[in-house]
């Protein structure tokens, strides 16, 4: 399947979770190579410190994503890493550069039409990630069994030649009480930039992807790499836009096996 390379004024990525097991790095390796832009926001939860402090898990493709984004900035690229809460420790290194990344913990940003946006991760008005983290703890280890699901289904719908569908995220908005939390927390995100004079917040954190309008305060999601694979980007006339790339590398990935077996096919045919 031909992709076309797109370069972004603006790329905003978050919840990609590197150093877990569920974390898609192939996919999130591919679209950015296909994918450029004068400024890219990490937007929290880039690298899993949770998970990685229960079991060290780093493969290469890990390393490569991390290597892919340090390129980016040798080459210009402004790259600024919003810490989130399972990359909380780099919170005590707000304002330093690794490699030309430099991290903050909140962050304004202008869009081309002259628009500000609060790009946060969002955990911050989480009550339960800071008032009670045995529970988020807990959340995030049942969060890993809808992955291992999600995984199953997957390779079923594959098999019938199906496209991509997240259990794990029609769980979540199904269930009332997760609904009623992206609800909230998509409101109170909302009062934060209404408290700051802003137009818009941009955040991640919850894994649901989102653009939306709340009593006119722009919010938008850029949701996660480890189901959907999304990304929010902004072109340079200031319109913003979500990508969904497990889709179209699950595209990509069909068309590259169906040349395979032609290959394959060929010299039979020929004999």
């Amino acid at each position: 399947m031909p992709v076309t390379p797109r370069f972004h004024r603006t790329i905003f990525l978050s919840d990609t979770h590197l150093g877990s097991k569920p974390a898609k790095a192939e996919y999130l390796i591919d679209f950015l190579r296909y994918h450029d832009a004068e400024t890219i926001y990490l937007v929290g939860d880039i690298v899993d410190g949770w998970r990685l402090r229960r079991s060290w898990h780093w493969p290469q493709a890990h390393n490569d994503v991390v290597q892919k984004l340090l390129r980016k900035a040798r080459k210009g690229a402004k790259v600024i890493y919003i810490a989130g809460n399972h990359d909380e420790f780099l919170r005590a290194f707000q304002g330093v550069h690794f490699g030309g990344i430099v991290v903050a913990d909140r962050a304004i940003h202008e869009s081309a039409d002259g628009q500000r946006f609060l790009v946060i991760h969002g955990d911050q008005f989480d009550a339960v990630v800071h008032n009670a983290r045995w529970l988020a703890n807990l959340g995030d280890r049942a969060y890993d069994v809808a992955i291992v699901i999600n995984r199953l289904v997957s390779v079923f719908r594959r098999l019938l030649g199906r496209p991509y569908w997240s259990f794990s995220s029609w769980a979540k908005v199904k269930v009332k009480k997760a609904v009623q939390f992206i609800s909230t927390f998509q409101n109170v995100l909302a009062q934060e930039a209404r408290r700051l004079e802003v137009d818009g917040v941009i955040c991640g954190h919850i894994h649901h992807a989102a653009m939306e309008d709340i009593d006119g305060v722009r919010y938008m999601n850029t949701g996660d790499w480890v189901e959907s694979c999304t990304a929010l980007v902004e072109g340079f006339d200031g319109r913003f836009e979500i990508i969904t790339w497990a889709s179209i590398a699950q595209a990509k990935e069909a068309a590259s096996r169906s040349r395979e077996d032609i290959v394959v096919e060929q010299p039979a045919e020929a004999a």
